[in-house]
């Protein structure tokens, strides 16, 4: 796979089948998408093209809002995209001079002279250009014009829910993790860092390692406690992870801790890791003392023991 951050590194393709759009987490209907464009490719023997975005447009439309939190970072993004087997990845610094480039311009002047499509696939929604003028009327009328072959993928639904960004995103505020997952077409989780935390883990015979998410803009579960995968140094291992203030100390910083199920004979305090949500086991509450506290984090662990064979 190669990733285009400058069209000036790049010799203009004779041929492509592609796709555009900020793939905000790479969930089942963009699997969908993606896929159809490596097949397509493949059976025109051409080269199959994402044009992406860096940042996320609405971190740079809306910075008077909350800001957008992400389901994945672009480099977990690019992992995804390799494996379904895109060839060209171009990321677009996007910027706000870029946002004021019209759908007409962003065709006319980046799409068709460097990428040549003779496919263009969009999901149902796409929207691109300034104030997303490029829409699916739009693009149907330009690919009529320039005779490109186009294609708008409806939404993947279950359940009668259309899955989206959105709604996986609101999905995981909400704890619904299992759920989330299914959507995704993978786990949800984060890259993070190991640091050292307070030992009041250690003090109640559960010793627990602090993690800080390495991506600033990272979605973050609802508080509570949750049967987790950590993966490092080429390892895994199942814990269950506490997401929350700890009320029963009368504590109110958040603190995300991880009780690991397996004595680890390398040091990972400074470390990278990720972590991945599996399941949500409840909610964080407020103990009368240490010792009711420790009764429940032993039911907790036991159940997470149990939910270890689906798994593994």
């Amino acid at each position: 796979m190669e990733i285009i951050h400058s069209l000036e590194s790049l010799n203009p393709l004779r041929g492509s089948v592609l796709t555009l759009g900020s793939y905000d987490g790479i969930h089942r209907g963009h699997r969908e998408i993606l896929s159809s464009v490596v097949h397509h490719a493949r059976a025109r023997g051409i080269p199959s093209v994402l044009v992406t975005f860096d940042p996320h447009p609405r971190h740079v439309l809306e910075k008077d809002r909350e800001i957008l939190p992400m389901l994945m970072s672009v480099d977990e993004k690019l992992e995804i995209i390799e494996e379904i087997g895109l060839e060209y990845i171009y990321i677009i610094n996007f910027t706000e001079k870029f946002s004021n480039t019209s759908a007409s311009d962003f065709l006319e002047k980046v799409i068709t002279p460097f990428f040549n499509p003779e496919y263009i696939i969009v999901g149902y929604d796409h929207h691109f250009g300034k104030d997303r003028e490029g829409g699916p009327e739009f693009l149907t009328n330009f690919c009529t014009d320039n005779s490109i072959n186009l294609e708008i993928i409806e939404p993947v639904s279950d359940d009668d829910n259309h899955i989206s960004s959105t709604r996986i995103r609101n999905l995981i505020k909400n704890g619904y993790v299992r759920r989330a997952n299914f959507e995704l077409g993978s786990v949800y989780g984060f890259n993070a860092r190991v640091v050292k935390g307070s030992g009041r883990g250690k003090e109640l015979s559960f010793p627990t390692a602090n993690v800080i998410p390495l991506c600033e803009t990272q979605l973050m579960p609802k508080s509570g406690v949750y049967f987790i995968r950590g993966r490092f140094i080429g390892h895994h291992a199942f814990g269950m992870c506490n997401f929350g203030v700890r009320p029963t100390f009368s504590e109110s910083e958040l603190i995300m801790e991880i009780h690991f199920f397996h004595n680890f004979e390398h040091d990972i305090y400074g470390k990278e890791i990720r972590v991945e949500f599996l399941e949500r086991i409840r909610d964080e509450v407020k103990f009368p003392s240490s010792e009711v506290l420790i009764n429940q984090l032993k039911r907790d662990k036991q159940k997470c023991l149990e939910l270890k064979g689906k798994y593994e």
